[in-house]
């Protein structure tokens, strides 16, 4: 029989394939840190996704100096060294931006919505192994969009053309179904609405009973999140009965 850890590896490893295979007239760099993180990233779920945990958190798809850079949603470099404990080699995408460039866990760059939820989580339960006890972190799309102009601007995958970006969910959709068929949590948390309407999909697709929730998204551009996050998303957690 197939253990649980097995199947989430076979099927995270399937779906950065069909996000591969996908055709986009976009005229910038994608990136997928499925790929070239690919051992950041399976250490990262052979070690903190459980099965049963008690809230799952959905983020959108990785920041530039986060997941990007290290294969671990909100990856923060020095969240990812320092309080997750992981070190795995990062390889390089096939084209990138200049002012983009992957470097892994040698870039200095903080991804600031990763060290604001990562802080948050460190503080209240200590260890990252406490925390992933009860709690998984995943993200919807896998893949980051980096505009061509000379500044490199992330682009979100809203923005993609309409026939584009519904082939891309139709396979994020599919993967976050199945993710949440292994998993089993019995809370459903958006980190942002857009993230909380794909979990309402997944609730209708697969007709689970889960509350679905969100948290206020801990990005810079946002002004509300800029003025303590910390105490925001803990307040709207606790106001929901979650924590």
């Amino acid at each position: 029989m197939v253990s649980f850890k097995e199947a989430l590896i076979h099927r995270t490893a399937l779906f950065s394939a069909q996000v591969d295979s996908l055709e986009f007239s976009f005229e910038g760099f994608i990136y997928n840190p499925l790929d070239y993180a690919w051992a950041m990233h399976s250490a990262y779920l052979l070690r903190y996704i459980n099965e049963g945990v008690k809230v799952f958190f959905l983020g959108m798809n990785p920041g530039p100096f986060g997941m990007a850079q290290t294969g671990v949603p909100f990856g923060d470099v020095e969240m990812v060294t320092e309080w997750f404990k992981l070190a795995k080699e990062i390889g390089k995408p096939p084209r990138e931006h200049p002012k983009r460039p992957i470097l892994g866990l040698q870039c200095k760059r903080r991804e600031v919505s990763g060290t604001r939820l990562w802080s948050l989580m460190g503080e209240r339960f200590g260890s990252a192994e406490a925390f992933f006890a009860q709690h998984a972190v995943m993200n919807y799309c896998p893949l980051v969009f980096v505009d061509k102009g000379e500044g490199g601007r992330n682009i979100v995958p809203q923005k993609l053309k309409k026939g584009e970006r519904d082939a891309l969910e139709t396979v994020c959709d599919a993967y976050l179904d199945d993710v949440l068929r292994l998993i089993k949590p019995r809370y459903l948390v958006g980190i942002g609405q857009y993230a909380k309407e794909k979990l309402l999909g997944s609730k209708r697709r697969l007709g689970l009973p889960n509350g679905v929730f969100s948290v206020l998204h801990p990005s810079p551009s946002s002004p509300l999140a800029n003025q303590g996050w910390s105490e925001l998303a803990t307040r709207q957690l606790e106001e929901e009965g979650i924590w």
